[in-house]
């Protein structure tokens, strides 16, 4: 078939086929005239392309695993191909971790804004909204899901003084707990004043933060705070003395 045919018949443009021709994903006999003639593999080459970049594949590593998939049985495709899964797999877990303590700032600093007054004077770096952002790069970034050190002061500690219940019941309850334990499992516990420290891998901070937020709006109690250090995250919980018991039966005892 002509390029013009394999385009249509596979959805790719025809100046995609030409680049994946010069990049070595794609080849393609040649007519008398010139033109560009492809076989029914090339079919289904383009479908095993499509699949590798929907993974997040490069094309160099593409071309790579074209030639296992070209050559090679079908154990040794999914030999080369594990790695390169569980590789992506890390880096898009980092993002998300990332993403997530990004996510937990933005709360944070509208928290901290919708607590200012309302006041006529200028801006001042009083505003907690200017505060300045952290540094690029691999930092240690610090999230606290409880109020703002701005709002704080107006309304310090409000976990200390908030109800010690659970408006949680039944199912709900049960599936909570069920979702913190998974959350944490595997996690280092150390006693901290008022409560706990977890450290875990960085890649679950998106779930953590998540629980973590849900969990304040039935448990206000609870104080939550996250640290995210390279490849760990360390979550700190504290709870009034009145709240100790539930802290423990949720995240276990310190060691």
């Amino acid at each position: 078939m002509r390029i013009s045919q394999l385009a249509e018949r596979c959805g790719v443009p025809a100046t995609t086929l030409r680049f994946y021709e010069s990049a070595g994903l794609l080849s393609a006999e040649r007519t008398p005239a010139g033109y560009r003639v492809y076989g029914e593999d090339a079919v289904e080459r383009l479908a095993f392309i499509a699949a590798a970049k929907h993974l997040g594949l490069p094309l160099e590593e593409i071309v790579e695993l074209l030639a296992v998939w070209q050559a090679g049985a079908c154990k040794e495709v999914k030999a080369d191909l594990r790695p390169r899964i569980a590789a992506r797999l890390s880096e898009a877990e980092l993002r998300a971790a990332e993403l997530a303590a990004f996510t937990a700032s933005l709360h944070t600093a509208l928290e901290r804004l919708d607590a200012l007054p309302d006041r006529a004077e200028r801006c001042d770096p009083g505003c907690g909204f200017l505060a300045p952002a952290p540094p690029a790069g691999p930092q240690p970034v610090d999230v606290a899901l409880s109020p703002s050190r701005q709002a704080a002061e107006q309304d310090a500690e409000r976990w200390r003084t908030a109800p010690v219940a659970c408006s949680l019941t039944g199912d709900g309850l049960r599936e909570r707990t069920a979702q913190w334990r998974e959350a944490v499992d595997g996690g280092v516990r150390t006693a901290i004043p008022d409560g706990l420290r977890l450290t875990l891998p960085a890649v679950r901070t998106a779930a953590v933060a998540a629980l973590a937020a849900a969990e304040q709006q039935c448990c206000p109690f609870f104080d939550f705070r996250l640290h995210l250090d390279g490849q760990a995250l360390h979550l700190e919980v504290r709870a009034p003395a009145e709240g100790a018991g539930l802290l423990t039966e949720l995240f276990g005892p310190a060691a």
